[in-house]
């Protein structure tokens, strides 16, 4: 079982997508654990401040090292002895998220995830706790917060117990550097459009070819690169 701890200035806001739908049923069940810390409960003057003005100028404020640090402390000293947690904070400036990236991450045994904020924080603590950076993508949100939350979701799904079987995650798109097929549900048709017939022939082995093609045919529309990326890495991969 994966753990999970979010260090952020807003737990509540990741409590409430975190007690929700499928991971919030793991959760309950056990499967993951997932923990959110307020880092503002670590910062030292009475106003709880977490963030003063950048050396340098500039506008916007930067989050201190301090509590940062001592949050992250205080969330090792519970971890089990011997667990060695992977320091991730999720920053623009990272390594971009993917289903492999997750895969990675999803071996872990324990994560822990910073959420920046304002004009992010203080390098100087990224450094002393050797945190390494993801980003979901070349874009920027007012917080990490967000950005942590898809990555716990996309790690914890894949840990065993959170979804009925592996199919449940193995024919999704990425999983295995294709996208995923068309779905269809009832009704059989709709305003003219009807559900191709093989998927109601129950010939599984033609399903799943069926499958497999369109996987590679929507890949090529819509994301070509996946294709290209795709035979680099089986080039790579056999020398």
């Amino acid at each position: 079982m994966i753990r999970i701890d979010i260090a952020t200035l807003f737990p509540d806001m990741c409590e409430a997508f975190l007690s929700e739908s499928i991971i919030g049923r793991a959760r309950k069940a056990g499967a993951v654990e997932l923990n959110c810390h307020n880092i503002r409960s670590y910062a030292l003057d009475k106003h709880r401040r977490v963030d003063d003005k950048p050396f340098g100028g500039g506008t916007g404020m930067v989050m201190q090292a301090q509590p940062i640090y001592d949050c992250v402390k205080a969330i090792e000293e519970t971890l089990p002895e011997g667990m060695k947690p992977r320091l991730i904070y999720m920053s623009p400036q990272g390594r971009t998220l993917t289903q492999s990236i997750v895969k990675e991450l999803a071996a872990e045994e324990s994560l822990i995830l910073l959420c920046g904020h304002y004009e992010g924080v203080d390098a100087r603590v990224l450094e002393e706790l050797a945190f390494e950076e993801i980003s979901v993508g070349d874009y920027v949100v007012t917080g990490g917060e967000l950005p942590a939350l898809m990555l716990a979701d996309a790690v914890c799904r894949l840990q065993p117990g959170v979804l009925p079987n592996e199919d449940a995650y193995s024919d999704e798109s990425h999983f295995d550097g294709l996208l995923e097929y068309p779905q269809y549900t009832r009704p059989e048709e709709w305003r003219g459009r009807r559900v191709p017939e093989i998927l109601l022939s129950g010939h599984h082995e033609n399903i799943d070819k069926w499958r497999r093609g369109k996987s590679l045919e929507v890949t090529r529309e819509k994301r070509p690169d996946l294709l290209i990326n795709r035979e680099i890495g089986k080039i790579n991969n056999n020398g």
